[in-house]
């Protein structure tokens, strides 16, 4: 009989307050809808995570692992986050995948009012949806998209001006006004493999290693870890092979100890100028990775699915491995759905680093709300 009653204490649910989901659902986590659903006994609904219903009394809430166990209850779905349906979060980010595919198959940039009726929302609901979703706006995401093929053409051996049209760009005057900010440096210049081009860096030192950090005009185009400091200063040049290299002064330095202080002590924030290269969806994956807060990790495939492209996930991680910057970029925040590391260019060991130190920095600052 002892044996019994103790098995069932040992196998007895934990009360839905003390269930790590429950902290999920007060928060109204959108990540955590489709993991896991909860039904409220008063009301007689059932509900996803992130509902934005008066908070329950965990008294009269159960969790559930399934949809189908939330409709076993008998209860009906919640009107306000349809939890039968796809959410919101998911809808939203269906519409703004669409509305990328249509941007990136038109010759021409196509107007607001066009791409917000295709979608059938007003255009300032569609503009603020699709800026929430892909972390800029529709617009911005057209020039970046026109930018990766104006770049592809170049690399390939066309003509400027060729490149130019291909891109979508009606004239060679409107794409020579923005050339700069969308290239880095000249057409001319870059068609000729970045000839020129100067580039300033530093290394520094770490308690994960060496970091080399390196800067355009525009703005911090790289920060690289490793144990040898010559060893990234050779991946530097393998990444900008015609570039000019120079060292950084006592002033560049300065800024390498923000990015150095930053690794040390992830509370402090990094906020610095970014020259991000790389193609219209290595931007949208890398925007979703800046939008992840320190301190929480989340999925390749979570990532997919934020950026509307859910079968996407191969293409995911081989955006963060494309990653040229360690840190501000936090490509080290994505993990495999089964909570394993997985791959990270400069280490699984700098990777769990990096995390148990936001972790404890997310931890302490949650004590001192508290």
């Amino acid at each position: 009989m002892f044996i019994t009653l103790a098995k069932n204490l040992k196998s007895a649910p934990l009360p839905v307050a003390d269930d790590p989901r429950w902290a999920r659902i007060v928060a109204r986590d959108k990540s955590a809808d489709g993991e896991f659903w909860y039904s409220v006994a008063t009301t007689g609904v059932y509900c996803r995570p992130s509902c934005p219903s008066r908070r329950a009394n965990p008294k009269n809430v159960q969790l559930h692992d399934t949809l189908d166990q939330a409709r076993a209850t008998g209860f009906r779905p919640c009107l306000r986050c349809n939890p039968d349906g796809p959410s919101l979060e998911a809808g939203n980010a269906a519409m703004v995948a669409a509305a990328c595919r249509r941007i990136e198959q038109s010759e021409e940039e196509p107007a607001l009012a066009e791409l917000a009726d295709a979608a059938g929302r007003s255009t300032g609901y569609f503009h603020r949806i699709f800026k929430a979703v892909a972390g800029l706006t529709p617009k911005d995401y057209a020039a970046a998209h026109r930018a990766a093929r104006v770049r592809q053409g170049l690399e390939d051996g066309a003509s400027v001006t060729t490149a130019i049209y291909d891109a979508g760009f009606n004239s060679s005057g409107r794409f020579y006004e923005k050339s700069t900010g969308m290239l880095g440096m000249t057409p001319t210049r870059y068609r000729a493999g970045g000839t020129d081009e100067e580039i300033r860096f530093a290394v520094g030192e770490t308690s994960l290693g060496a970091i080399l950090v390196a800067s355009s005009q525009k703005g911090v185009a790289s920060i690289l870890l490793g144990d040898d400091p010559d060893a990234l200063v050779r991946d530097l040049q393998d990444r900008f092979p015609r570039a000019r290299l120079i060292g950084g002064d006592r002033d560049y330095e300065a800024l390498v100890a923000r990015v150095v202080g930053f690794v040390e002590a992830p509370a402090l924030g990094l906020d610095l100028p970014l020259d991000v290269r790389g193609t219209a969806f290595q931007q949208r994956v890398w925007q979703a990775l800046r939008d992840i807060p320190a301190g929480r990790t989340v999925s390749y495939a979570e990532i997919a699915r934020r950026i509307g492209a859910p079968k996407a996930t191969r293409a995911i991680a081989a955006a963060c491995a494309a990653n040229n910057l360690a840190v501000a970029i936090p490509c080290h925040r994505v993990i495999r759905k089964d909570g394993a590391l997985s791959g990270y260019a400069w280490g699984a060991e700098r990777k769990r680093a990096l995390l148990d130190r936001e972790a404890a920095s997310d931890n302490a600052n949650r004590s001192m709300r508290a």
